[in-house]
């Protein structure tokens, strides 16, 4: 069983920067994708973006490439995602999950129990 563990969320003023931590314990990040994902009230959850354990390959949705990079460090079996240039939009509970690939997306396997990220205009 996996548990993960978020770190790093808080307030921000637009434009900001924050980054986000997820420690994970009873499996190995080197050898699983990982990701991250959030929600605001009354919405579904969205995929933010996912590391292949392995390759480091990265993936990202639409709304945050070119702002968000997630990154990973075996050795302390920890993901991290480093948020730039952020936006009130990007206001949210933000979750780390172990994922896995369907045909068309990402899937959370196993969560862990969120941390809020507020940006201020």
């Amino acid at each position: 069983q996996v548990q993960l563990v978020e770190s790093g969320g808080g307030l921000v003023q637009a434009g900001g920067s924050l980054r986000l931590s997820c420690a994970a314990s009873g499996r190995t990040f080197s050898s699983s994708p990982m990701g991250w994902f959030r929600q605001v009230p009354g919405k579904e959850r969205e995929f933010v973006g996912a590391i292949t354990g392995r390759s480091g390959r990265t993936y990202y949705a639409d709304s945050v490439k070119g702002r968000f990079t997630i990154s990973g460090d075996n050795a302390k079996n920890t993901v991290y995602l480093q948020m730039n240039s952020l936006k009130p939009e990007d206001t949210a509970v933000y979750y780390c999950a172990a994922v896995s690939r369907t045909d068309t997306r990402w899937v959370g396997v196993s969560w862990g129990q969120g941390t809020q990220v507020t940006v201020t205009s």
